[in-house]
């Protein structure tokens, strides 16, 4: 009784003197200030994890959940010396570590747990930066990390270590070591994930901290979540778990307790960290939710969330001051205004969000010609006609042999994302910059998705694609020029009735691709088409703009091309601005096979618009859900884009492990 009475007196005493403290001396009965206290702590620690909420994962089933795994970035050994920031981006999401001090072996000891499944995204990367200026920091060195096939290989194995040491890899020539990386990886127990969730939560109410709860702090937790039903019930499951009927319970007895109780009926209706309302019937998305929201307490410094990227992440005060100003701003989606300064896509390999690189001189000057009434009047004012002359005459630059001399400063504006090591030739044997632009690859470096079938079509190019079922939906969630019209895209000499209502797929290369593009099906070249036109930019700041049109009053050329596997497909290469010419490598009347090379284009960015008749091709549903969201997907030549729908119905195995990626 004596250690009754002590418990509940300390609780009492502790909370009265807590809120006296935060009060200021404001008053109310015992009870009503440990509420008070406790809807504070339950606010602070809300306003702090907001950033770091997952309350946005995907439900899963339980067939596809995989765990959580729990990865931390220990420590790091680089070249030089400097102050060092690590992020971890994964699907659509980027955490970042604090700044290390100066030195060359950095140690963040920073945490983050990670969602996985079966269908979900699998690739971490892990990026460094060095943290030297006030705009942006520069990145060092990278590398990725397969977590379902590591934790598989570490399930395998007899030993395991404690952390594990990885080559960090230079941005541009990812077989060159700039460093290593110490990283742990582990995966919770789902009933060892509930029952530290309860501990975590327990710890909240307990007031005096010393591992131990009264009935009334109990009643204190249970009060705040806001389930009645659960209220009702909270002496006796209390009474349930105080074995010795002396009124005080470890909190261990009560995590034990509480993970069994919300296996059968879930306590917490509403998530104490994001606010999110939680569904009672699904017992696991519930216990993900609460996990991932709730990600403290692992005794080691949780990472910064609320990133898209690990660009946005690494951003000095400079960005943020600008995002403060609406001066830019990252978002997914269709962009135009602040949005319009970073172009995030996904990248189909690793399931993550990249950001595109661009100069931001040059996103200032397409948006003020693109997206404003002002630039919608230059263009018809002879805007148009210096667009083109700036781009025969770039083009002209860039074959002449002094143009070589801005090969380097190319490349290492995007080291990370142009990979030198796929190239067939070193840079050395380029004499222009037009020769490296129009660079080959070795063989093999981009596989062709089930080479055998060709009722499956495959991705004509390395570009930024969007795809959809028909002409309608483009319009919807991509395409905002007010007279878009397949006709008008590939003339009236061309179009038939059956391009109509087609599908249609976008391929958008930028700078930095290789710019040979692929015939993504099986077929006779029937017949090409030039149509002369502007030299409109094929970014999406203009695409997505009302003001003009430039798909359909671009320069381009119409292929088309006769297959039996989809009929008629329209393959329309765009020219662009600084895009000084397109080439065909094939004639009128060639076979080409799937993933063979049909063409280039010279220096600048460009596109290709595939047009599919109406129902021949049923899209991968990826390509179009990313799609639905007005999200591009970053793609190579070669992987899997869809299946002719004359097969579909008939019991054709599953095509996702035809998918050849690096």
């Amino acid at each position: 009784m004596g250690q009754e009475s002590s418990k509940e007196g300390t609780g009492v005493s502790s909370a009265s003197e807590s809120s006296s403290k935060a009060g200021g001396g404001c008053g109310g009965g015992g009870g009503g200030s440990r509420r008070s206290r406790l809807k504070q702590r339950l606010h602070r620690r809300r306003h702090r994890s907001r950033s770091n909420s997952s309350s946005h994962h995907k439900c899963l089933a339980a067939e596809d959940f995989v765990g959580i795994a729990l990865l931390t970035l220990v420590r790091a050994e680089m070249k030089f010396k400097d102050k060092w920031l690590a992020c971890l981006s994964f699907g659509e999401q980027t955490f970042r570590t604090q700044i290390s001090d100066q030195t060359d072996k950095p140690v963040w000891k920073s945490a983050k747990k990670l969602c996985l499944d079966k269908n979900g995204p699998r690739v971490a990367r892990i990026s460094v930066f060095e943290t030297n200026k006030m705009y942006k920091n520069t990145l060092i060195g990278f590398c990725e990390i397969d977590l379902l096939e590591f934790l598989t290989r570490e399930l395998e194995s007899d030993s395991s270590s404690e952390c594990e040491t990885l080559n960090l890899l230079d941005p541009s020539s990812p077989d060159k070591v700039v460093g290593e990386i110490s990283v742990s990886i582990s995966v919770e127990d789902p009933i060892e994930t509930e029952k530290s969730f309860a501990r975590r939560i327990l710890s909240i109410v307990d007031y005096n901290e010393d591992g131990h709860l009264s009935l009334s702090e109990f009643s204190d937790l249970i009060t705040a979540f806001g389930n009645q039903v659960a209220a009702n019930k909270k002496e006796e499951m209390f009474k349930a778990a105080d074995k010795n009927r002396d009124g005080v319970v470890s909190m261990d007895e009560l995590a034990d307790l509480l993970a069994i109780q919300q296996e059968k009926e879930p306590l917490i209706n509403c998530c104490p960290v994001c606010g999110e309302t939680l569904e009672d019937s699904d017992t696991l998305n519930h216990m993900i939710h609460l996990t991932l929201c709730f990600d403290e307490g692992t005794g080691k410094q949780v990472m910064t969330g609320g990133f898209l990227t690990d660009k946005q992440a690494n951003y000095g005060w400079m960005f943020k001051l600008s995002e403060w100003a609406h001066f830019s701003s990252y978002d997914i989606g269709l962009n135009s205004g602040s949005s319009g300064s970073h172009i995030l896509v996904f990248d189909r390999r690793t399931k993550r969000l990249v950001e595109e690189l661009i100069d931001g001189k040059i996103v200032m000057s397409m948006r003020a010609i693109y997206q404003s009434k002002l630039g919608h009047g230059l263009l018809d004012t002879g805007a148009k006609e210096l667009l083109q002359n700036i781009s025969e005459k770039q083009g002209r630059k860039m074959n002449s042999v002094e143009s070589a001399k801005d090969i380097p400063k190319f490349v290492e504006f995007f080291k990370d994302q142009l990979n030198l090591a796929e190239m067939k030739y070193p840079l050395e044997h380029f004499k222009t910059f037009n020769q490296f632009f129009v660079r080959e690859l070795k063989p093999g470096a981009r596989p062709v998705a089930c080479p055998e079938r060709d009722d499956v079509a495959v991705s004509g190019a390395d570009s930024r694609l969007t795809a959809f079922s028909s002409v309608d939906d483009s319009l919807r969630f991509w395409i905002k020029g007010r007279k878009f019209s397949v006709q008008g895209l590939l003339g009236k000499d061309i179009c038939s009735s059956a391009f109509i209502d087609g599908t249609l797929v976008i391929f958008r290369l930028a700078p930095q691709d290789y710019h040979r593009f692929h015939s993504p099906v099986s077929g006779t070249v029937e017949q090409f088409v030039n149509i002369p036109g502007c030299l409109y930019t094929v970014n999406p700041i203009a695409v997505n703009s009302k003001y003009c049109n430039v798909f359909t009053e671009n320069k381009r050329v119409v292929s088309i091309i006769s297959t039996t596997e989809f009929g008629k497909v329209a393959f329309v290469a765009i020219g662009a601005t600084m895009v000084g010419s397109i080439t065909f490598l094939k004639k009128e009347g060639d076979h080409v096979k799937k993933g063979d090379e049909f063409g280039y284009f010279s220096f600048g960015g460009s596109t290709v618009i595939c047009v599919f008749e109406k129902d021949a091709i049923e899209i991968d549903e990826d390509l179009l859900a990313n799609s639905s969201r007005s999200l591009e997907t970053l793609v190579s030549v070669g992987m899997k884009l869809g299946v002719s729908k004359k097969q579909a119905n008939i019991g054709l195995p599953d095509l996702h492990n035809c998918v050849l990626q690096d």
